[in-house]
């Protein structure tokens, strides 16, 4: 794997795991009763979103790791998951 093809693959992995990190902890407006007016009510009050960039940046390079180990050193590829449709 080239350093471009890696940066790629990490790149799509964060770009995933981002919108799995993203609803942690999040709190609304109405959950905390801190509405403020002008706002909407399910508005969060914080974001976090430097601590979820962090996290989602920790998480994603722990699945790149289990991905290049699994493609670089045990020899795994895409080709080797089996088809659910029959071959001709």
């Amino acid at each position: 794997m080239t350093l471009g093809t890696g940066f790629a693959i990490y790149f799509l992995f964060w770009w995933l795991c981002l919108f799995t990190v993203l609803p942690f902890g999040v709190r609304s407006q109405i959950e905390s009763g801190e509405v403020e007016p002008g706002t909407e009510p399910g508005a969060p009050i914080t974001s976090h979103v430097w601590k979820k960039l962090l996290i989602n940046t920790i998480v994603s390079g722990v699945v790149f790791a289990v991905y290049w180990f699994m493609t670089a050193r045990l020899g795994f590829s895409i080709d080797q998951i089996p088809s659910p449709f029959p071959q001709d």
